[in-house]
């Protein structure tokens, strides 16, 4: 990779694992056999000079003077096109298998890259090296009639392709004379020719994006950036447990220079609730149960209801934390993590969290196994712990290493549990049970008002009886925890647009942390403030700052998870479901409807 190394990236995927392309074609990241794995292409975090190219798969155009990217209209399939100084020009067209066949989906362990000529006779270098061991070492090549099998400790697969295999071990020059493939899979023969296979996956695989999106229900404005956010969402889930990601990367640095290098290819509660949500808005009720699925798993194991803010993609609750140093990092700026200490953090909003999504089982007539009274038993084990926990100090939303407080977020999700505990019962019709948790919500309620709110700063804050704000406040009203019309509200928003909000973009929190002062806005915080401006009924004020943050997408209409206020330039771990999420909800919340313009 270059010194210029950057966050326009697009993403290939069909949830079992996932590939990121950059602006010129080259696959920079991918991990397998699953997304939290050993990155095989790794060249994102790889410092440049030396052995920085080591890490990619590219194809190098000589005299290369234009490169375009973009998606298949409404699918997960990336088309790059490079153009010569002399007109010779090619495509490259990449996706991970995704269909529907013998009743169940198909979406195996394989990428598959297709190359061919457009124009003239374009002269082009291959360039296939993976890594192993987090960039480490060299896989074991070794050659067969059609395959290069790469080996290592910790995977073997192979890279099957009609293309002459000299000029691949050799990275020698060729004459793109006639269309390549290259499918990389497994370490098992393939059959088909390459060629007619891929062409054959990809055909499949374009009709199932398309049925899918079919099956959504889109708003009627915005509908690209939603249909984008909505594939890229499900790109980020796991289809075999139904674990959502918070995002595909490690160690993109939330700012540059800065050590806020975090691994967030795991499952965040809270941050799963937040796509659940949004999916569900659009009908994807198939990605919905699948989540439920996995917290229902979650649950299971932990009978107490005591519950981590993060768990692995399987499941797992040990996600130890540790430093690589055999990665630079991006841009070189280390250090790049493994893991995530976070898990064994206290973050008393995960109960909130599990219960409103959980909620849907009760409410959602379209879900295959809706929930009863055994699983309502189950459930409120959670309230149990939001009633004791909810005026506890925690980690809090942005998850302080060093800080403990009674986080005002934390305990407004609490309350929702309990409040939501109160209408399923209801739905239930077990009514001694609504007015237990409707009474522990209402004091719950009472005490949270008491508390979160500074009176002398006319705004509720980030922690009972503290000072500072954060822009968490801004979802009271979606959480139903008070009105947007009420006067506390309506002073908080003013508080934050003072203290927090840089134009479109909103500073999660502008007082120092564990790490100091941010320098960034977090790209989620942006989406809330559109919606809270929209609640408090400026609605022409929220279009145009939603419309500016769409323009802030990178060239593939995706986003990370922090913005430079200053330069624009897209920062942290990518991409981030957070980030998506606010364009289907704002999308939604503010659209024209459809009865309105046909």
């Amino acid at each position: 990779m270059s010194a210029t190394a950057n966050l326009d990236l697009a993403v290939i995927g069909n949830c079992q694992i996932a590939a990121l392309i950059d602006d010129r074609g080259r696959i920079v990241w991918a991990c397998l056999p699953r997304p939290d794995a050993d990155p095989v292409f790794c060249a994102l975090l790889r410092r440049s000079g030396g052995d920085a190219t080591s890490g990619v798969f590219a194809v190098d155009l000589k005299d290369m003077t234009v490169a375009t990217r973009s998606y298949t209209r409404n699918t997960a399939i990336v088309e790059t096109t490079l153009t010569d100084a002399h007109g010779n020009s090619l495509r490259i067209t990449d996706f991970c298998p995704r269909f529907r066949t013998r009743g169940r989906n198909f979406r195996p362990m394989v990428i598959v890259r297709v190359i061919e000529p457009i124009k003239g006779r374009p002269i082009v270098t291959v360039r296939l090296r993976p890594r192993c061991d987090n960039g480490a070492d060299d896989p074991q090549r070794i050659a067969g009639s059609h395959h290069i099998r790469f080996v290592s400790p910790q995977l073997s697969y192979r890279v099957t392709t009609n293309s002459s295999l000299s000029p691949l071990l050799d990275e020698s020059a060729i004459v793109l004379n006639a269309p390549l493939a290259f499918i990389l899979a497994p370490d098992e023969t393939i059959e088909e020719t390459p060629l007619t296979l891929a062409r054959t996956w990809l055909e499949e695989t374009r009709n199932y994006w398309h049925e899918w999106i079919r099956g959504l229900a889109v708003p009627f404005d915005w509908q690209e950036a939603v249909i984008r956010s909505a594939i890229t969402l499900k790109l980020c889930t796991f289809e075999d447990t139904g674990a959502v990601l918070a995002a595909l990367t490690t160690s993109i640095p939330e700012m540059a220079g800065s050590v806020r290098n975090w691994d967030y290819r795991f499952c965040w509660l809270r941050d799963s609730f937040f796509v659940i949500l949004a999916l569900n808005h659009l009908g994807a009720t198939n990605t919905m149960q699948g989540y439920l699925r996995y917290l229902d798993h979650i649950v299971a194991r932990n009978p107490g209801g005591d519950l981590q803010p993060l768990y692995g993609i399987t499941g797992e609750a040990q996600i130890e934390e540790r430093i690589i140093d055999t990665l630079d990092g991006y841009r070189g700026m280390g250090p790049v993590r493994v893991g995530n200490l976070a898990y064994q953090q206290v973050q008393h909003d995960v109960y909130g969290a599990v219960v409103l999504a959980a909620r849907q089982l009760f409410f959602d007539q379209r879900l295959t196994n809706p929930g009863d009274a055994a699983l309502f038993a189950r459930t409120e084990v959670l309230g149990e712990r939001a009633v004791k926990m909810f005026a506890v100090p925690d980690a809090g939303p942005w998850e302080f290493r060093g800080i403990e407080r009674a986080h005002t977020f934390s305990s407004v999700m609490c309350w929702a549990a309990c409040d939501r505990l109160a209408r399923i019962a209801t739905q239930l019709n077990i009514t001694d049970r609504a007015a237990f948790w409707r009474t522990s919500a209402n004091a719950m309620r009472e005490e949270i008002l008491a508390r979160a709110w500074n009176q002398n700063k006319q705004t509720f804050v980030s922690s009972f009886e503290g000072a500072d704000l954060d822009a968490t406040s801004l979802l009271l009203p979606d959480l139903g925890f008070i009105e947007a019309s009420d006067p506390r509200f309506v002073s908080t928003l003013n508080a934050v647009e003072r203290e927090l909000v840089r134009g479109d973009l909103v500073f999660r929190y502008v007082h120092a942390d564990d790490f100091g002062v941010p320098a960034n806005t977090f790209t989620m915080c942006s989406f809330w403030y559109v919606n809270a401006l929209a609640a408090v009924g400026r609605v022409i004020e929220a279009r145009g700052i939603f419309e500016k943050l769409l323009r802030r997408r990178n060239s593939a209409g995706l986003l990370s998870e922090d913005i430079d206020p200053a330069s624009g330039e897209q920062w942290g771990n990518f991409p981030q479901t957070y980030s998506m999420v606010g364009i289907i909800t704002c999308a939604t919340r503010l659209s024209r409807t459809w009865e309105e313009m046909l």
